[in-house]
């Protein structure tokens, strides 16, 4: 199998932004921002990427992670970021303590959000993994055909929703997992995906209405744990997550016991082998897709080995490079 669409390949590593890049089907390695902790990224369209900071606020690269430059909420603690697909020039970052920032000149310049410190019950919003115990905005997603739609999760507490881009939120949305992890909208504009952490019932949450609804389709699986999320481009009800059977296992390093599954319409989830590891060691924290070619699917694993698939998932082989670390987030340009 050729390796892949995608031409750079970038990844937070706990040691900043690793970037492999390939040229003549031959892929390089580099290190960025090595001396700050970078926990996000998000790109636009085109050559423009922010990486978001515990602690230094955001960097923005304008040459496709090149090279990087300061870029505002300085001092600030930036756990999410989200481009519009309809209208680069919006993105919208969330932070830690929750508070949600927007940007209408691509990341340049911000402005908070402040009705999104009246959502209901945010009093109740706790996460036990960082000290302090004060929760984030763990994701972000914003609807690719109408910029004013976004929906956000926090770890933890609640995922809500915006449809005037950002002026009311609504309160925690029944179905959708407290506990969010990840978020994905699909291409169509109407189909929303999460991933989160969850005690009774699997941690995979779907929305067919733009996030306003929520179910919890659960047949098939075996494990509760989720996080990465994403669905195939040309067919919404064909979605992936990755799952683990609980946090410990899942952050462990070498002992995730974790599975990547499919579901196709409204049958059961499937677990995916066809030459992916069985159990999967580490977790998979990125699944990525490709828009322009359906089929196709790039699993990262937090100790940065990648597998791909262009059949859906039924048979994976591994990508010729092995990252340091996939430290929560993978993209690809």
């Amino acid at each position: 199998m050729a390796a892949g669409p995608f031409e750079i390949l970038l990844a937070t590593t706990g040691r900043g932004i690793q970037r492999a890049l390939q040229t003549q089907e031959r892929w390089s390695l580099d290190s960025h921002l090595t001396d700050r902790d970078v926990r996000s990224l998000a790109a636009a369209p085109e050559t423009t990427v922010l990486a978001g900071t515990q602690g230094d606020g955001l960097f923005r690269s304008d040459d496709r992670g090149a090279t990087w430059a300061p870029s505002g909420l300085e001092d600030t603690i930036v756990k999410s970021i989200c481009f519009c697909a309809g209208d680069p020039s919006r993105v919208y970052a969330g932070t830690k303590p929750p508070h949600i920032f927007r940007s209408d000149d691509g990341g340049r310049s911000w402005r908070e959000l402040t009705s999104f410190r009246e959502v209901r019950g945010r009093s109740m919003w706790r996460q036990p993994a960082e000290r302090p115990s004060t929760a984030y905005v763990q994701a972000l997603a914003c609807s690719p055909t109408d910029p004013d739609v976004a929906v956000a999760g926090m770890e933890a507490g609640a995922v809500v929703r915006t449809a005037d881009g950002g002026r009311t939120w609504s309160n925690h949305l029944q179905g959708s997992c407290r506990d969010c992890h990840t978020l994905h909208f699909h291409p169509d504009g109407q189909h929303v995906y999460e991933g989160g952490g969850a005690v009774m019932r699997p941690g995979v949450a779907l929305s067919a209405d733009r996030g306003e609804t929520w179910q919890r389709p659960a047949e098939g699986l075996d494990l509760k744990y989720g996080w990465a999320v994403t669905a195939d481009p040309a067919t919404a009800d064909r979605v992936y997550i990755s799952l683990s059977p609980g946090a410990m296992k899942a952050h462990s390093h070498g002992n995730a016991q974790a599975a990547i599954f499919r579901r196709d319409g409204s049958g059961p989830w499937q677990r995916l082998t066809g030459g992916l590891p069985q159990p999967l060691a580490n977790m998979p924290y990125a699944l990525v897709s490709d828009p322009a070619r359906p089929g196709y699917l790039l699993a990262g694993l937090a100790d940065g080995q990648l597998w791909e698939t262009i059949d859906g998932g039924d048979t994976w082989t591994q990508h010729p490079v092995t990252l340091d670390a996939i430290h929560r987030t993978l993209i690809a340009l």
